[in-house]
């Protein structure tokens, strides 16, 4: 059995799963901005988190409109439906950990989950957009994927500082949660 080869740059099929692919990532930045919105009203304790996550707020912002323009450019849209069931998803995941003990330590390992996602959903949008014969939205993508690095390994980095203070917080009697 031989492999045929398709000319995968005049595929409408490719590129309509790079417009699909587009429009999950737009949805994901969403979900993104209300998890950690609701993070940063809860942040008390923890200052460090507080202003990664902000941070993070801000890149993310710019993330969305930079696939707002390349879906544009494109000729398409956002999908609503999309946009606003993972954006209710990001609020239920938010306060999900809200009632636990350890809310903080809770909510930084599925911080650092959700950006691991986020790296291997842009890792396979590049490499989607290369195969469709779009190589001018790369860079843009390049972009976002080393943002979601840096902020993975910011992240990462957190944990062991946020896990001893959560420890010391909660054996000196503290409000340690949050």
């Amino acid at each position: 059995m031989t492999a045929t080869t398709v000319d995968l740059t005049s595929s409408e099929t490719v590129r309509t799963i790079f417009i699909r692919g587009l429009q999950n990532a737009h949805a994901l930045e969403k979900q993104a901005i209300q998890i950690m919105s609701r993070q940063i009203e809860r942040l008390e304790h923890y200052p460090e988190m507080k202003q990664l996550l902000q941070q993070h707020t801000a890149e993310t912002e710019a993330q969305i409109r930079r696939l707002e323009e390349i879906l544009q450019t494109l000729g398409e849209d956002r999908s609503l439906l999309k946009d606003t069931a993972t954006q209710l998803m990001g609020n239920m995941a938010a306060l999900a950990h809200v009632p636990m003990a350890d809310e903080v330590l809770k909510d930084t390992f599925s911080n650092h989950a959700f950006e691991n996602f986020e790296i291997a959903a842009y890792t396979s949008l590049i490499a989607v957009a290369e195969a469709a014969g779009y190589p001018q939205f790369v860079p843009v993508l390049r972009q976002t994927l080393e943002e979601e690095e840096k902020a993975s390994r910011m992240i990462f980095e957190q944990i062991g500082p946020i896990t001893l203070k959560y420890l010391d917080r909660e054996a000196r009697g503290l409000k340690a949660d949050r």
